[in-house]
């Protein structure tokens, strides 16, 4: 491999099936030697399944609340239907991929968030064996958004928020860089305009402004732990044909928080 600190890629569900190369570029990524890690959400289509089932999808901060009736759909989705999807998508654009949830290997451990959020894990420990274990036998790792919460009676399965896991899984790989492909060019600021680059400082003011609020919260959340922990991050936008090979000069930089 042409870098043994692995680059961690988060895919948007609400990207998957656009008009774009992403899987492609992951694949061209791989045959370079990179091998990447790829992290994804699929709340669109967990939203779908929900409404199907007549289980109503509610959000709290940006984060989908999970009652006892809608966890086994969102893990049907996440672990199942997108990770399998993503899976297919890049073997057949040429990668080697292979899937797993945060769930095996105890790969993602949480503990409870809030009591209103039901079944949904806040990360407190990552354990990469079997994340790692698949990328040092040649396979692009394809990890879905479910944890687990540690119990005398057995592991609780959790709904974990993809972008948090992401940014997890890159500090305990010692990650290079961890990219979030979006639905949006980046975050933008006051006048709308796409901002390059942001710090902590910068991120909690347009946080009191409002600026950043809904879904940008636990993203931008992500991007500072990763920055916390020396790892540089940016947000692009998906849909772009490219964006990921060729990154400089788009979407918003992360860099590591000097220390």
């Amino acid at each position: 491999m042409s870098d043994a600190r692995p680059l961690v890629i988060k895919v948007g569900g609400s990207t998957l099936g656009a008009a774009d190369t992403t899987f492609h570029d992951i694949a061209a990524l791989d045959r370079a030697g990179e091998r990447p890690i790829v992290v994804h959400g699929g709340g669109a289509e967990a939203s779908r399944w929900l409404d199907a089932m007549g289980i109503e999808s509610r959000f709290i901060d940006g984060l989908r609340a999970t009652d006892e009736r809608a966890l086994p759909v969102i893990v049907a989705v996440f672990a199942g239907l997108v990770n399998k999807r993503i899976v297919s998508a890049l073997n057949a654009a040429g990668a080697r991929a292979a899937g797993l949830s945060g769930a095996d290997g105890r790969t993602l451990e949480c503990e409870q968030r809030r009591p209103e959020l039901g079944f949904v894990g806040t990360p407190v420990a990552v354990h990469p064996g079997a994340v790692l274990a698949l990328r040092e036998a040649g396979f692009v790792p394809v990890v879905s958004p479910v944890g687990y919460v540690p119990g005398e009676d057995g592991d609780q399965l959790v709904n974990v928020n993809a972008d948090e896991a992401a940014g997890w899984i890159a500090s305990a790989v010692d990650a290079r860089e961890l990219v979030f492909l979006t639905d949006v060019e980046g975050v933008r600021g006051a006048d709308d305009g796409v901002i390059p680059e942001l710090d902590a400082a910068a991120v909690r003011s347009l946080r009191e402004q409002g600026v950043i609020a809904g879904g940008m919260i636990p993203k931008t959340d992500a991007c500072l732990l990763a920055a916390e922990l020396g790892v540089p991050s940016h947000i692009l936008d998906g849909r772009e044909a490219g964006a990921l090979l060729d990154r400089e000069g788009r979407g918003t930089v992360f860099p590591p928080a000097k220390g």
